[in-house]
């Protein structure tokens, strides 16, 4: 098959680039085809607030005859007809929020190629305006569906359109180069061989609920004074506001802020370090920091919202807080501590790595694309 990928790609940061980056040699792994359609700009510059969109040291767009920009519609029809002289048998289009269903349409429209909808989630994190009827013309302009978590396909489905979907996973993020024993990468990052170290990873962003494990772990710390959390990633609210936070609990002391986008020769050093990487998400369909820490031999601990139970085994690759709320948080870390020695999280992660491997989600999305291609030729 030869599959036109439209997705963010690296140097633009973020997850979503990062999973096709590593999905277009996956795909071509199982002897596919990919024509990468990257795009030059997602957000106007105000909306990023001075924050670079690009990876750090990479500040250009990496070469492409395509020209996309989410911002310019005009883009959208040249990259449909650049698109159409490529051939590709189908569209791929990576979805995450709702400003994305009119460049869909008019790719599906003006190009005439059968075009299916990689969904990372179907509704934004973020409220943005007209979201539903946004969701209705992707759901008209799309030929089907692959989701990555069992909840986006309920979701999808609650919304009608009996379009075919094929539900996967997230597969897992391997290390970038070897990781440091845990003993050194502490020693990098200032951390004691002593503490219990909890990792909260990646954009901070409301829906993510870091303000609920700070109260968290005022409480867990006034029971465990070795519990020790890091916070690395960049913030998209000021950082201001969470220092103030821990601040006010006292808690100044057991938190290391470490605000700024992590570049990938760094995630393995930050991974190394904790005992346990931490998810206290008020909402989410899935998360890709869990295959990222499976993929660096990490337990999870997080909290039971949208698909993250679907991710974490309890009690085989982390622990699962089924209640809501800081209290329960603190109880879910404590007891993850408690049990920790009593639990295969090793036989456990192992059985994550091998189940959530690209090559089989590669093979999976391929089969489904190319049956729906030739069924409909």
């Amino acid at each position: 098959m030869r599959i036109a990928l439209i997705s963010p790609f690296p140097p633009l940061k973020g997850g979503i680039a990062r999973f096709s980056s590593r999905l277009v040699s996956s795909f071509e792994e199982v002897g596919c085809q990919v024509v990468p359609v990257p795009f030059r700009r997602l957000y106007p510059g105000w909306l990023l607030k001075g924050r670079s969109a690009a990876e750090p040291g990479h500040p250009d767009v990496p070469e492409s005859s395509f020209l996309l920009d989410l911002m310019n519609p005009l883009s959208w029809l040249a990259t449909a007809r650049s698109i159409r002289r490529h051939s590709p048998d189908v569209l791929l289009v990576a979805y995450w929020t709702g400003l994305l269903a009119p460049l869909c349409v008019v790719l599906r429209a003006v190009t005439g190629i059968r075009t299916y909808v990689l969904l990372h989630n179907f509704s934004s994190h973020e409220p943005i305006p007209a979201e539903s009827l946004l969701q209705r013309m992707l759901l008209a302009s799309a030929d089907g569906f692959l989701t990555l978590s069992g909840s986006v396909r309920r979701e999808l489905e609650a919304r009608g359109g009996g379009k075919p979907v094929l539900t996967l996973f997230h597969p897992l993020f391997e290390p970038h180069g070897a990781m440091p024993p845990k003993r050194d990468a502490r020693r990098m990052l200032g951390l004691s061989d002593e503490s219990k170290v909890l990792l909260f990873f990646g954009y901070v962003r409301r829906y993510k609920g870091l303000e609920v494990l700070l109260e968290a772990m005022a409480s867990a710390h006034r029971q465990d004074p070795s519990l020790k959390l890091v916070v690395a990633g960049e913030f998209i609210r000021d950082a201001g506001h969470f220092r103030a936070i821990a601040e006010r609990l006292g808690i100044t002391g057991c938190i290391d802020f470490r605000p700024g986008y992590v570049p990938a020769d760094e995630v393995g050093r930050l991974f190394a370090a904790a005992d346990a990487v931490v998810l206290p998400y008020l909402s989410a369909t899935q998360s890709g920091v869990v295959p990222l820490a499976f993929g660096h031999g990490v337990p999870v601990i997080a909290c039971d919202a949208g698909g993250l139970s679907s991710q974490v085994a309890h009690g085989r690759t982390g622990w699962v807080v089924d209640r809501t709320g800081p209290e329960a948080l603190a109880e879910g870390i404590l007891a993850f501590f408690a049990k920790r020695a009593e639990m295969p999280l090793d036989e456990g992660i192992e059985e994550a790595r091998n189940a959530n491997s690209w090559k089989v989600f590669a093979e999976e999305a391929a089969a489904f694309l190319e049956k729906e291609t030739r069924g409909a030729a």
